[in-house]
């Protein structure tokens, strides 16, 4: 049986971030992934810029492009805004590429990967964990889930599913050459294209990511919407098209996020937003966080414990708060919500990019604001 310091399960951002701090930090770090990489990953493919700037080198080989300008439009409503940054606000990556990039900088700092192997099972043992896999078996002292919405890594380590999970749809899509120019100059979200939700247009190389998501937990035909979204931008014909349906964690888990020698970190641990639902930012920054507190605190799991803890209260719960907030507003009241917009629309625009970009947190008083302005907020 070989032996670790940690093992991470997953290769998306966040397992592969975790593998690169800890194995540069002088960890002995395998990483465990089911799939043959590169692997195709269903997700829109937008990298915001407090995500990328996030990463300690360059991603350039692997950004298919950057938008220094989004359109946020409001379904029948005249509220429709745009923002314009000197740095590109997103920029869009293909996954396969893109995840097996931030791998292959794990592997430099002396990480190690077994691809193609499932974690089967999980067991506690006094002096570290002991980890089945569907090739061969693992001792490692650390171990972080790092393995998306469906993590085995959360159910063999004990976790009830208290998330919220949210239903999506996105397409790889080609279509007439005239269509892709008018459609690849910006990012595009639709407001309420989908109840309590919104539909994007993400211009990749030659072709478009289309998606739809509704932020309510419902059942809903995403593809009736869909298909209506692409009446709405005008999208007559597509000559090529690939479906991928997901579901995105866009509530935090309520029974913490570290058990003993066990971290969650990225969807695994419910950290995508709750307003946009973009995950891959603290998918990034909590990866590094889980590596941080193991790393500083080998010697005392309690003690590694409580500063995964203080590191997410510091660096991502908070935001993600306020963020529900304003998600609250945006989705299920959008009678306030349009009263909001006609007064504070723009602003709200600025503010929300410039957390995209990285520059600035929610105001801390942003929620006891926003409920002296909505009383209805003072229940939730």
């Amino acid at each position: 049986m070989k032996e670790y310091d940690i093992a991470i399960v997953g290769t998306g951002p966040s397992g592969a971030m975790a593998a690169f701090h800890a194995a540069k930090n002088g960890k002995k770090v395998i990483l465990i992934e089911k799939e043959k990489l590169p692997r195709y990953k269903t997700c829109g493919g937008g990298l915001v810029h407090r995500g990328r700037i996030r990463l300690p080198f360059s991603i350039d080989a692997v950004i298919e492009k950057e938008f220094f300008e989004l359109e946020v439009f409001f379904e029948k409503s005249p509220h429709s805004f745009k923002a314009k940054r000197d740095e590109p606000i997103i920029s869009m990556v293909m996954r396969d590429s893109f995840d097996q990039f931030l791998v292959n900088k794990a592997l430099e700092k002396g990480a190690q990967i077994l691809a193609q192997t499932s974690m089967v099972g999980l067991t506690k043992e006094v002096d570290g964990l002991h980890i089945k896999t569907s090739g061969e078996d693992i001792k490692c002292q650390y171990l972080i889930g790092a393995d998306g919405a469906l993590s085995q890594t959360a159910k063999l380590g004990g976790w009830k599913e208290s998330r919220k999970l949210i239903p999506a749809l996105e397409y790889e899509v080609k279509v007439p050459e005239e269509d892709y120019n008018r459609l690849s100059k910006n990012v595009r979200f639709d407001v309420d294209a989908v109840p309590d939700g919104y539909a994007w247009c993400f211009p990749k190389n030659g072709h478009l990511s289309l998606g739809v998501c509704t932020l309510k937990k419902q059942k809903i035909d995403l593809k009736k919407y869909y298909k209506d979204y692409l009446k709405k931008i005008e999208i007559n014909e597509i000559l090529e098209s690939e479906a991928h349906g997901f579901q995105i964690p866009v509530g935090q888990r309520k029974d913490a996020f570290s058990k003993g020698r066990i971290f969650l970190s990225g969807d695994a641990a419910g950290f995508a937003d709750p307003l946009t639902a973009e995950g891959i930012s603290n998918a990034i920054l909590s990866g590094e966080l889980a590596a941080k507190a193991i790393v500083e605190n080998f010697e005392n799991e309690k003690d590694a414990n409580e500063a995964y803890q203080q590191l997410l209260d510091q660096h991502i719960l908070t935001e993600l708060g306020n963020s529900s907030i304003i998600a609250f507003i945006c989705y299920a009241q959008p009678a306030i919500r349009n009263i909001l917009l006609s007064k504070y629309g723009q602003k709200g625009c600025e503010i929300l990019t410039d957390i995209f970009m990285g520059k600035k947190a929610f105001p801390d008083d942003l929620k006891n604001k926003i409920k002296s302005r909505v009383p209805l907020l003072k229940f939730i």
